[in-house]
């Protein structure tokens, strides 16, 4: 017999697959068969318990299967039992090998009934051995909407279901939504089991779909766009299904990134962290990266778990939940990707994966959660040694409300970590420096037995008072040598002097004799620089008049036309932020895009003062 559409079958058995496709109870609810007899073999009951005790989704959904088509029995009027004997442990096992399959086989030719199958080889092995079979093919891949479908809209982000509460959905963007209840009907457990089962049934049945993990309590699936993480007793205390989906697909040129970032991400970036709380964008701005290294012929593979990134087909997905950490390697080294997506990094095996691929020279892109820039960087302290870490690591995205809020760059340099002073505390210091301004933010380095991470503060103008009058003494004290001096005091045992370059020798002195002295009387390290660099020159600066103006892509600070060709500070609240030359026409171009035009709109926003001194 073939599948087609039966309604004079009076006695049937069923076996597994059709039990936990679901699609018996479907059958007959839709009167498309009309049994006198359902025969349950022993062996069908003893296979999905085996499934349920190993946690596994199926096993629960065929028992829940099992028990409508007992409730269809009363409804229908059919009568319903379960024969055959139990099967051994060894032939559960062995299950997927035929044994089950051979023993409702066997009760369905002794009983005279028909086998229903949903099992292409188990229908061929019956009709070989003319038995009466009826093969019911499973449903087209593609073709069904899911019943989760219907929760979503095109602005849903996620919708989370609970057993006996509302649904509700998070609609909008990163950064910018709302959590609202989807309808004023509470969720029983029957309808988030039914969803439950036919998306485990559909992940199974499509190509785009994956079973990621399955444990006692949970289920991870992967389908289509939708990631799905269905929980249920003893885990939690109920029935849960939360889904996710992207709302929006960004290419790298919708983040709108400088020439300088772009230029990094091109020729030097290999070693590059995304880093954000969760659900603000990480895994879209990873995606466009993937797909900006795969149209520059780059050979891109992924490490995901579960694999949600929507990539085109010559971007191969690996899941490390379906592998464990050396096959990923050995796959990644053999396969040679000349970069490799590794999408949320969480467990010290998933670093030290990432860093022994980055220094087998494969360029690495890890995703991990992190509430600042510099919490991506600490993850990986006390996982690998910090000396190797800027061979790691050279770049840090930080992704905020689906935007990138910050750029960090690292490299090690031996120096002496800032606060401190004597010469003799120099050591190997990891430099954190934000990426578009240059500015140094953090430090890394060794201190006595730990590493530290340390914040570098720039106190520009809230000097103690103590070291306003030491800055006075001291400058009191060098007149003897200069006419025109100027000192900065760092803090108590060092300063810097600024003098003309004419008089820097006549201070320092053969072989720094002069300095030496001048140190021991002052007890603190002095440092002599050329008065040009001070810090303090501002004082003597003259303030230029402009006009300010906003346009498409810049911003035009319009100065008269004797400023042609003409260095120009740019100071926001007396604090310097750029040197700009102006142009022929006394014009100072910013481009908006780019930090500090950014930083400028927003000072003008809040009512700030922008000062141009020459």
């Amino acid at each position: 017999m073939t599948n087609e559409t039966n309604t004079n079958i009076e006695r049937i058995v069923p076996d597994t697959s059709i039990i936990i496709e679901g699609l018996l109870s479907d059958k007959i609810g839709k009167r498309e068969i009309s049994p006198k007899e359902v025969i349950i073999h022993e062996a069908v009951l003893a296979e999905l318990e085996h499934q349920a005790n190993l946690g596994k989704a199926i096993g629960f959904l065929g028992l829940d299967e099992i028990k409508r088509i007992k409730d269809l029995s009363d409804k229908n009027n059919f009568q319903f039992s379960f024969k055959g004997q139990r099967p051994r442990a060894a032939e559960i096992r062995h299950a997927s090998l035929g044994e089950i399959d051979a023993l409702i086989r066997q009760l369905s030719y002794d009983e005279d009934a028909t086998l229903i199958t949903s099992d292409k080889v188990q229908s061929e092995v019956a009709l070989a051995r003319g038995m009466k079979a009826v093969y019911f093919k499973p449903p087209e891949k593609g073709l069904k909407k899911l019943k989760l479908e219907k929760f979503f809209d095109e602005t849903t982000m996620s919708v989370h279901l609970r057993e006996n509460v509302m649904p509700y959905s998070k609609r909008g963007m990163p950064g910018n939504w709302t959590f609202d209840a989807l309808r004023k009907a509470i969720l029983k457990q029957e309808e988030i089991q039914d969803i439950s089962r036919e998306v485990i049934e559909e992940a199974k049945l499509r190509k785009d779909g994956f079973i990621e993990i399955e444990r006692a309590g949970s289920t991870i699936v992967q389908l289509g766009k939708f990631r799905i993480v269905i929980t249920k007793p003893p885990f939690s205390d109920g029935w849960e299904i939360t889904a996710v989906r992207p709302v929006r697909k960004l290419n790298l040129n919708d983040y709108k990134l400088s020439e300088k970032l772009m230029k990094r991400i091109s020729e030097q970036a290999e070693g590059i962290l995304v880093a954000g709380s969760p659900g603000m964008g990480k895994t879209t701005f990873s995606q466009g990266l993937a797909e900006f290294y795969a149209s520059k012929n780059k050979v891109v593979k992924t490490v995901e778990a579960p694999r949600d990134l929507v990539l085109p087909e010559n971007v191969t997905q690996y899941a490390i939940s379906h592998g464990d950490a050396q096959e990923i390697h050995d796959i990644l080294l053999l396969s040679r990707p000349d970069h490799t997506i590794f999408d949320e990094m969480r467990n010290t095996d998933d670093f030290k994966l990432f860093a022994d691929l980055r220094l087998a020279g494969v360029g690495m892109v890890g995703v991990v959660h992190a509430t600042n820039p510099i919490d991506a960087i600490q993850r990986f302290l006390g996982r690998i040694e910090m000396g190797v870490i800027p061979q790691v690591i050279d770049t840090v995205f930080f992704i905020k409300d689906g935007y990138i809020s910050k750029v960090l760059s690292l490299k090690m340099t031996v120096k002496v970590p800032s606060g401190m002073t004597e010469a003799d505390l120099a050591r190997p210091v990891v430099v954190v420096n934000d990426f578009e301004t240059g500015k140094l933010e953090y430090e890394l380095y060794s201190y006595g037995e730990q590493t530290v991470v340390i914040p570098v503060q720039e106190n520009k103008g809230q000097e103690k008072g103590i070291h306003k009058l030491a800055a006075s003494s001291i400058e009191d004290f060098f007149r003897k040598y200069s006419n025109n001096s100027e000192v900065e005091v760092i803090n108590d045992n060092k300063c810097t002097v600024f003098v003309p370059e004419r008089d820097i020798a006549k201070i320092i002195g053969k072989q720094g004799k002069n300095i030496a002295e001048i140190e021991k009387k002052l007890g603190m390290s002095v440092e002599v620089r050329e008065l040009g660099n001070s810090t303090q020159k501002q004082e003597n600066q003259k303030e230029v008049p402009y006009k300010f103006e906003i346009k498409k892509n810049n911003i035009i600070f319009q100065l008269d036309i004797k400023m042609q060709n003409k260095d120009v500070d740019v100071l926001l609240n007396d604090e310097f932020l750029m040197t700009a030359k102006a142009g022929k026409s006394g014009l100072i171009k910013v481009k908006k895009n780019n930090n500090v035009g950014r930083i400028i709109l927003n000072a003008v926003n809040k009512g700030e003062k922008v000062r141009l001194v020459v």
